[in-house]
C-alpha cells in the first residue's frame, strides 16, 4: 500500500494543493491543479534526493548531517528530521525554511511572515524533512518568484 503526502502550500486564497505518493524509495505526485500544475518525481538514495519537478532537475546530497544541493537552478540547504530548518535560493533573493512535525501534520513556512508562504501536509508515515522538501519543491514549482535566477 502506497503512503500519501498532501496539503496545502499558502492560504486558501491564492495557494495551491500539494498531493504525492509514497511508494518505497520513490515520491511521485503534482502541485497545483490540472491546468496550472506541475508533476513531481522523486526518488531517495543512498546519497539523497533526485529526481525532478516539471522538466526541471532535482539534485540534493547529505553532506555534514544537511541535505545540500539544487531544485531546479536554486540553490537548498535543509537541515533536521522533524524539526527542520535550511535556506533556498540565493543569498539576497531566497527565503528561510522552517518547518516543525507533530505526529502525521508538518507545518511550516518559506520566507518571511508577510512575503513567503506558510504550509500544511499531512504526512502519513514520512518523516518531517521529506515533507519539507516536497513543499520546497511544490514551491520552486508554482511561485515565479522562486524560479528566477539573479544575474550575476
Amino acid at each position: 500500500m502506497e503512503d500519501l503526502i498532501k496539503g496545502r502550500l499558502g492560504g486558501e486564497q491564492g495557494g495551491y494543493g500539494v498531493r504525492c505518493a509514497i511508494d518505497g524509495d520513490r515520491i511521485t505526485g503534482r502541485a497545483g491543479g490540472r491546468l496550472h500544475g506541475k508533476d513531481i518525481e522523486l526518488e531517495i538514495t543512498e546519497r539523497g534526493v533526485q529526481g525532478t519537478v516539471g522538466d526541471e532537475p532535482v539534485r540534493i546530497e547529505l553532506e555534514e548531517g544537511e541535505l545540500r544541493g539544487n531544485v531546479g537552478g536554486q540553490r537548498l540547504v535543509l537541515r533536521g528530521v522533524d524539526r527542520v530548518t535550511g535556506f533556498f535560493g540565493e543569498p539576497i533573493v531566497g527565503w528561510n525554511v522552517v518547518a516543525q512535525q507533530q505526529g502525521e501534520k508538518l507545518q511550516g513556512q518559506l520566507g518571511s511572515t508577510v512575503l513567503g508562504r506558510p504550509f500544511e501536509l499531512d504526512l502519513g508515515t514520512a518523516p518531517g524533512w521529506v515533507g519539507t522538501l516536497v513543499a520546497v519543491v511544490a514551491f520552486y514549482a508554482l511561485e515565479p518568484r522562486a524560479s528566477v535566477s539573479v544575474s550575476r
